[in-house]
Parts: structure tokens; C-alpha cells; sequence
């Protein structure tokens, strides 16, 4: 147990660590708008990842080790909770701290332990709902339902795909007899009312901005194309076989596959966590794209499955490759020595170039900059030289009870990567690089019209 903590410990340094190192992503330069005007909902999410990266930011400034410090220390926390959670459900065993270790040898958490969006406090809290539902089955105490409620409430105003842990632990108590009598006693209720409660800020911020959260998020779905949805599930198998990592997947698979026969609370409640959540993303995969990230929240139940399987010579190839894969993209996001094409390297596209584009973009010194794209907005806010104002144009940004707002006339440059975009008079042309490769280039056009915009917060 002392190994597994000092392990634990090392790997939350080295996420620190790199956490600081990395430039911010554009959508976490985003996310660092919203920390810095908080609100009870926005545009694209709830507001948890906002206050999350204010507590962050209070305690290491506006850096990016400040917007992303409570990743890594959330990991760990789960990580922790998830061990309680197995030994509790899977006492004797070792499952709890199995399924720790091969929930921090995914990519999946590997780097979103690093990068700060609104998976990040989902997964903390769904990790939480998890390991108190564990406590209630092996205690058979109900006031473990309020726990359960405040960790609901969180994940709902972490992410609108918190609805799948509430639809997979109802349907576990209505299919599992021996939780089923539960549901006539007023502590499940109490959680739901609980959670609800948590959530209603959110609920009244989209009432008074005409449900546009919820519109938006649940206005994905597009009609059935066979060829589609084809390509999309490959993709969603492909993926998920390099975030899982291989061998974590196939355990997690074979775990699962044999929790099928399970009557235990326990056993029955890993297998509603995981296949509630993986259904509805294969309905999703028939009309639209699953991305990546969407998936994490299976991963907690998914681990706890492969940990139930017999030891054996399955666990040291299974960490190692994780562990390995992982510690070969850390390596690539810090010095790039693969080679892999910038334009195709996934660290190279989200952390790469960011600072330098923005400086060179305002190398003129404009009365300010805007740009055609709401992430690049945001890096060009973040990391922009000071005295540049950078202007937020659409109608996205009229979600933001920001105080600066108002028509521009001044003549700025507005930065976009469109070749259809409209741009009267081009100015020049920049690009982001890694090192001496180049990962886009960006047209500079000068704005020679008013147009309503924002004026961003700047760190």
C-alpha cells in the first residue's frame, strides 16, 4: 500500500509538472474566460469547470499551471476513491487498487489528468458517486444517499452527461431485487432532490437565456446515414482502443463479459455504470461523432471490471504498455523527438505555436484582434501582449455577462484560418509552429467595418 501511495504520488508531481510546462490548450483558454466572470451557466457547459479553474488560478495565479491544478490532485482523489470503492465492493481481492492502477494507465487519464476541461471534474465526481453507492451496499446505511446526491449535483454542473450516472443507478435499483426495495423509502428520492437542488442555477441561467445550453448540447443528433455511422463507429472503437489502451480495453471487455452472471448489488451496479453510458453512445455513433472524451465517464466501472478477473500475467503487460504508451505521449508533448508530422500530432495541434501566433499577430500593434474561430479567440486572449485588445465577435460571446462589450470602429486585424473567410484586405500571413515545423498558417485581414463585439478578459 505504501508503494502504490509513493507511486501515486510521483505520477500527481509529474502531471504538476507537465500541467505547468505545457501551453494551454485554446477550449482551456476558454474555460479561463469564464473563470474570470463567473456564472451559473454558460453557453457550452455547466459552470463547474470555471470554478474549478478559479480556485486554481487563486491559489498559483493566472498561469497554466493555475488553470489546470486541480487535475492532476482530482486524479489522484479518484484514484483513491475508486481503490475504496473495489475493496469494498470486491473485498479480498486487491480490485480496488488494480482497477486504480489500470485507470491511471490509460491514455484517457494520462492526459486528461493534464488538461482542464469539463470531463475533469465530471470524472472526480462520478468517481464519488461510485465509491458512496459502494458504501451503501456494504453498509446498508441510506444517509449514504445524500452522498450520492451531492456527487450528482456535481457531475450535473460539471456536464450535461451526469444524467447517465442518475438513468444507470434507477435502473440498477429497479433490476437488482435486493436494492430494489429501496426505492419505497424517501433516500433515493432525497439524493435526486438533492442534486436538483445543486443544479438549479444552471437551470435558471438557460430560463433566462432561452435554454441555449441545453439546445446546443442536445441538438447533436443529425439523421442515420449507414456509410456515417459506419466510419464514426470505427472511429469510436479505434479510438477508445488507444485512450483505453489495448489491453486495458480487452481486460475491461473480458471483465465485463463475466459480470454478466453477477447477482451481487456490487456486480450488478458495475455493469449499469458501464453499459448505460456505452449505450447511449453507440445510438449517438448511428448519427453523429462520439468524441474521445465523452467516454471517459465508463472508465471508473470499466476498470473495476477488469480487476475482477483472476491474477495473473495479464496485469504487469497491461500497466506496462499503459503506463508506456502514456509516458511516450508525455515525452512527445514536452520535445516532439518522434516523428510525427506536426499537422498530424495531436499535442502539436492543442499545445503547440500558441504564444508565438499571438504574438506575431499583434506584432503591429493594432487597435486590436479578433478572429472568425471562438478557441483561437481564446489563445489570442490569453497569451496576446497586454496592451492589444482582443475582441470576441458572434453570437456566442453575448452569453457572457462580461461588462466590456460595444461596436468597435478603430481599424483591427482579425486572424482566421478560412480561405473563404471575408477579408477585404489581407494584411499578411502567420503560422503556428512546433520548432521549425508549421501546423497552420493564418491569414491576417484588416477590419475596415464597425462590428459588435466583446472585449475578452486578459489575464
Amino acid at each position: 500500500m505504501r508503494l502504490a501511495l509513493a507511486a501515486l504520488l510521483a505520477l500527481t508531481a509529474l502531471r504538476l509538472a507537465l500541467a505547468a510546462t505545457l501551453q494551454l490548450a485554446p477550449d482551456e483558454a476558454y474555460y479561463f474566460l469564464w473563470s474570470t466572470h463567473l456564472q451559473a451557466g454558460y453557453f457550452d457547459h455547466p459552470p463547474m469547470v470555471a470554478l474549478w479553474i478559479k480556485a486554481g488560478t487563486a491559489l498559483c495565479g493566472n498561469t497554466a499551471l493555475g488553470v489546470r491544478l486541480l487535475g492532476p490532485i482530482s486524479a489522484a482523489l479518484g484514484s483513491l476513491l475508486l481503490w475504496d470503492a473495489g475493496e469494498r465492493l470486491l473485498p479480498g481481492r486487491r480490485a480496488g487498487l488494480v482497477a486504480a492502477m489500470l485507470l491511471n494507465a490509460t491514455l484517457m487519464v494520462g492526459a486528461g489528468a493534464i488538461i482542464m476541461t469539463p470531463d475533469t471534474p465530471l470524472l472526480f465526481f462520478w468517481s464519488c458517486g461510485l465509491a458512496a453507492l459502494a458504501r451503501l451496499v456494504t453498509s446498508g446505511n441510506p444517509r449514504w444517499w445524500l452522498a450520492v446526491g451531492l456527487a450528482a449535483g456535481g457531475m450535473l454542473l460539471s456536464k450535461y452527461t451526469a444524467a447517465l450516472f442518475i438513468a444507470a443507478t434507477f435502473l440498477w435499483l429497479v433490476f437488482t431485487p435486493a436494492m430494489r426495495p429501496q426505492l419505497r423509502t424517501p433516500w433515493p428520492w432525497a439524493a435526486i432532490a438533492l442534486a436538483l437542488a445543486l443544479f438549479a442555477p444552471d437551470i435558471g441561467w438557460n430560463a433566462a437565456h432561452g435554454w441555449a445550453s441545453y439546445f446546443k448540447q442536445g441538438g447533436r443528433v443529425t439523421q442515420f446515414d449507414a456509410a456515417r455511422a459506419a466510419q464514426f463507429l470505427v472511429e469510436l472503437v479505434v479510438g477508445q482502443a488507444a485512450l483505453f489502451t489495448p489491453l486495458v480495453l480487452a481486460l475491461a471487455g473480458v471483465g465485463l463479459w463475466r459480470l454478466r452472471r453477477e447477482t451481487a448489488p456490487g456486480a450488478r451496479l458495475l455493469l449499469w455504470l458501464t453499459l448505460v453510458p456505452a449505450a447511449m453512445f453507440l445510438e449517438h455513433v448511428l448519427s453523429d461523432r462520439v468524441q474521445g472524451n465523452w467516454v471517459a465517464i465508463l472508465y471508473p466501472s470499466a476498470c473495476l471490471s477488469a480487476a475482477l478477473l483472476p491474477p495473473g500475467r495479464w496485469l504487469k503487460p497491461a500497466l506496462g504498455l499503459g503506463f508506456g504508451v502514456t509516458a511516450l505521449a508525455y515525452i512527445q508533448a514536452v520535445s516532439a523527438p518522434f516523428p510525427i508530422p506536426a499537422r498530424m500530432d495531436t499535442s502539436a495541434l492543442q499545445l503547440s505555436g500558441w504564444q508565438a501566433l499571438a504574438r506575431d499577430a499583434a506584432a503591429s500593434h493594432p487597435a486590436f484582434l479578433t478572429t472568425d474561430d471562438y478557441a483561437t479567440a481564446a489563445a489570442l486572449a490569453f497569451y496576446a501582449p497586454k496592451d492589444v485588445p482582443v475582441l470576441g465577435l458572434g453570437k456566442r460571446w453575448g452569453y457572457f455577462d462580461w461588462p466590456h462589450s460595444g461596436q468597435t470602429g478603430e481599424m483591427g486585424i482579425m486572424v482566421t484560418r478560412h480561405s473563404d473567410a471575408d477579408c477585404p484586405e489581407e494584411l499578411g500571413r502567420i503560422t503556428r509552429r512546433r520548432g521549425a515545423e508549421v501546423i497552420a498558417t493564418y491569414r491576417l485581414c484588416r477590419i475596415t467595418e464597425p462590428k459588435p463585439g466583446v472585449e475578452l478578459p486578459r489575464p
